[in-house]
């Protein structure tokens, strides 16, 4: 397998605290839309969990961009 520089470094980049936040973000909605048509309690619950998310996202955006 002929892999690019680029491609190559990603594999062993440890992802930072701001990418397994949006990764979890993204889950989180995504159960939150599977659970809308079944449950609306519980999407309901994973729309808060997601916004609670989003904020520590929003919080290390801003902490990173004042550096």
């Amino acid at each position: 397998i002929i892999l690019n520089n680029k491609a190559m470094f990603k594999l062993f980049k440890k992802k930072t605290e701001l990418d397994k936040l949006n990764l979890k973000y993204k889950k989180l909605l995504e159960e939150a839309h599977n659970f809308s048509n079944i449950n609306r309690r519980l999407s309901d619950e994973k729309i808060a969990e997601a916004t609670v998310i989003l904020g520590k996202i929003e919080h290390l955006e801003k902490f990173q961009f004042q550096l």
